[in-house]
């Protein structure tokens, strides 16, 4: 999925000319075949994010689209002061594309999840916050994103993830895509988080309860109306998120259906807990600590309904 996305970025140079790259230390070969054809459009600065942001911000101030990459904790974390102030407030044009959003970087520990990305990001007046299923979707969500008119956070999945997405979906930042029409379930998802909820959906129908699947790709904005037409007549409603319980996907869904006065069905928000992980390991596994495997969303469904 990085290497889509990067690769997006040089051919959306070459469509227009005020689309610049910025990284901070990363490998060598990234974005070779870019540095090589237009080295006047191809930035790497080193390990210093709040540098990267501020520069990203004045350049786009003078009228570039700066794509801005580097490991998904370090580029919201380490720099969030200078993305509120100097590209939220200014509402520039900056895309922030954060490698390994959730718990990609399980082996790295604690240090290297970006687990309260959503929440972060999320919070801020401006900024979209976007998670696409595949490297195919990534694709669509690359080429829209070159008009969005704000700061776009655009977080990336581990990479060789199942295509679940269409070549006719419509993808619009901020429009949800309905994978799996509901029944008495509907389960709502974004990121890698949609592929688990499509097989946890085949095991639930396999026991006679259809779940239906709505791929919420946009965090923010969110899609106000599909979940006023989807939610309500359901006997279940599942948040299913690679991000903490707090301030993330189902805490936006649920503040959005009471703003709107909707009539709430059980809720049940999957997620991660509210604790630091204690644990080295893969993106598997972790799925597996934290209860967001698609046998272990099915069996939660099951136990709720």
């Amino acid at each position: 999925m990085r290497n889509t996305s990067l690769n997006k970025v040089h051919e959306l140079a070459r469509r227009d000319s005020r689309v610049v790259f910025i990284g901070s230390d990363l490998g060598v070969g990234t974005l070779k075949a870019m540095k090589a054809e237009m080295p006047e459009r191809f930035f790497m600065e080193g390990v210093a994010e709040q540098n990267v942001v501020g520069m990203a911000a004045g350049m786009a101030m003078d009228g570039l689209i700066p794509y801005v990459n580097t490991i998904a904790p370090f580029i919201t974390r380490r720099c969030y002061e200078q993305v509120a102030v100097d590209v939220c407030v200014h509402n520039l044009p900056v895309r922030l594309i954060a490698n390994g959003g959730g718990v990609v970087y399980a082996p790295l520990g604690p240090t290297h999840l970006a687990i309260e990305d959503f929440a972060i990001l999320r919070a801020l007046p401006n900024m979209a916050v976007v998670a696409v299923s595949d490297a195919e979707e990534m694709k669509r969500l690359m080429d829209v994103s070159l008009d969005w008119p704000g700061p776009l956070y655009i977080r990336l999945a581990k990479g060789g993830d199942p295509v679940i997405s269409q070549p006719t979906d419509d993808f619009r930042i901020g429009r949800a895509i309905l994978r799996r029409p509901p029944g008495r379930v509907l389960m709502v998802a974004t990121g890698a988080t949609t592929e688990r909820c499509l097989r946890a959906a085949e095991i639930l129908a396999a026991g006679g309860v259809e779940s239906g699947v709505l791929h919420m790709h946009t965090i923010k904005p969110l899609d106000v109306g599909a979940l006023l037409s989807l939610v309500p007549g359901r006997d279940l409603l599942v948040t299913v998120e690679e991000h903490l319980l707090a301030g993330g996907l189902g805490s936006a869904v649920l503040e959005t259906l009471v703003d709107a006065g909707v009539s709430l069905p059980k809720v049940v928000r999957l997620g991660i807990p509210d604790a630091f992980t204690r644990e080295y390991g893969s993106q598997e596994t972790m799925f597996e600590t934290f209860g967001l495997t698609a046998g272990q969303i099915a069996e939660r469904v099951r136990t709720a309904l």
